[in-house]
C-alpha cells in the first residue's frame, strides 16, 4: 500500500504545499482535508490549526506534523488523540526572519529610531542622541530554534544579552540563566525584553506587572512569540507610569487586533501583524518530508513535542 498524507491547515493555500509534497513524495496520496467530503484515513497529517472533526475522520495516523514554529493551538483541542505524536517545525527558514525582525526592533528603540519617526511626523527637526549598547542590555526569554539564533544575532551587534530558558543553554557571547529560580536576576539584568518562549500553562500571563516592573527602567519590550504571554493591561499601565518606554508587538491575544482595541492608540508601542517569521514552505515540507522518510525506515526523529512541557 502507498504512502497516504492528508493536508489540513486552515488559512493556508493547499495547492502549493501538496505539489511540494508531491515532489518529495511521487508515489504517495495526497488528500486535503475537508469537513463537507469524504476523508481516507491516512498515515501522516501535514496540520495547523485542524479541527476537532479531523481527529476523529483520522483514525489510522502515526504522527500529525506542524506546519508552524508554535504547538499551542493543537495541544488545546479536546480532541487531540493523547498517543498521536505531534511534531513541530525547527527553524525551517524561519530564524533568520526572526533575527532580522527583532534586531531591528532592538536597534531602531535603542538608537530612538521610533523617537525620530515621531518628530518627522509632526515637522519637528531633533537630533535624538541615542546611549552606548551597554545602556541597553538585552533579555531574550527563551533559547530553541529560534531564541538560540536571535541572541546570537544581537551578541553579533555588539549588545549584551542574556537569556533565560527553562534548562540550561550555552549560546557564545550571551550570559546564560535557566530555571524559575533564576528569573529574577535575569529580569533585573536586562532592560530591553524579547520574548520567545513557547506558550505553556506555566508560561501565559507571563509579561504581567510583577514581571515587567522587574526590569531596569525605563525598559522595553518585545514580543514574537505569542499574545497570550502579555497581560495587555500591565503594560500599557507600565508605559503610563513611565517604567516601560513602549513596545513592538508582533502578537496578539485575538488576531486581527480589534479595531477598538487600546493597543492602536498608544503611540510608543509599534504593531505588526504577525509576520515576524511566516513559514517557509518550501523548508518547511523539506524538513517534514525527512523526518517521514526517517519513521518509515524506523528511524528516530527530533521535534517530537513533549506534551507535559508543551513544546
Amino acid at each position: 500500500m502507498s504512502l497516504r498524507l492528508v493536508f489540513c491547515a486552515p488559512g493556508f493555500k493547499a495547492e502549493p504545499w501538496v505539489r511540494d509534497l508531491a515532489a518529495h513524495f511521487p508515489d504517495a496520496t495526497i488528500d486535503v482535508w475537508s469537513a463537507d467530503g469524504p476523508s481516507t484515513p491516512a498515515d501522516y497529517a501535514i496540520v495547523w490549526s485542524p479541527p476537532d472533526a479531523f481527529y476523529a475522520s483520522q483514525p489510522t495516523l502515526k504522527a500529525a506534523f506542524n506546519v508552524g514554529a508554535g504547538v499551542d493551538g493543537l495541544l488545546r483541542s479536546k480532541a487531540l488523540p493523547t498517543a498521536l505524536p505531534i511534531v513541530r517545525v525547527e527553524d525551517a527558514g524561519m530564524a533568520p526572519l526572526m533575527a532580522e525582525y527583532v534586531v531591528q526592533a532592538v536597534v531602531r528603540h535603542t538608537r530612538g529610531l521610533d523617537t525620530s519617526e515621531a518628530d518627522m511626523r509632526a515637522r519637528k527637526w531633533r537630533t535624538n542622541r541615542s546611549g552606548d549598547r551597554s545602556d541597553y542590555p538585552v533579555g531574550v526569554l527563551g533559547a530553541g530554534a529560534l531564541g538560540s539564533v536571535v541572541a546570537r544575532a544581537l551578541v553579533a551587534q555588539r549588545f549584551t544579552v542574556s537569556v533565560w530558558s527553562r534548562s540550561p543553554k550555552r549560546i557564545e557571547g550571551a550570559r546564560g540563566y535557566a530555571g524559575a529560580a533564576a528569573l529574577d536576576d535575569f529580569l533585573a539584568a536586562t532592560r530591553v525584553l524579547v520574548n520567545l518562549l513557547p506558550l505553556t500553562p506555566d508560561t501565559e500571563d507571563l509579561l504581567d506587572r510583577a514581571t515587567l516592573s522587574k526590569l531596569i527602567a525605563p525598559a522595553y519590550v518585545v514580543n514574537v512569540a505569542r499574545g497570550r504571554h502579555l497581560v495587555d493591561a500591565d503594560l500599557l499601565a507600565l508605559i503610563a507610569e513611565g517604567h516601560v518606554a513602549g513596545a513592538t508587538l508582533d502578537v496578539f491575544r485575538e488576531e486581527p487586533l480589534p479595531a477598538t482595541h487600546p493597543f492602536w492608540d498608544e503611540p510608543r508601542i509599534t504593531l505588526t501583524p504577525h509576520c515576524s517569521a511566516v513559514t517557509q514552505r518550501t523548508e518547511t515540507v523539506a524538513q517534514i518530508a525527512g523526518k517521514i522518510a526517517r519513521l518509515q525506515r524506523g528511524e528516530e526523529i527530533s521535534g517530537v513535542v513533549d506534551r507535559v512541557r508543551g513544546y
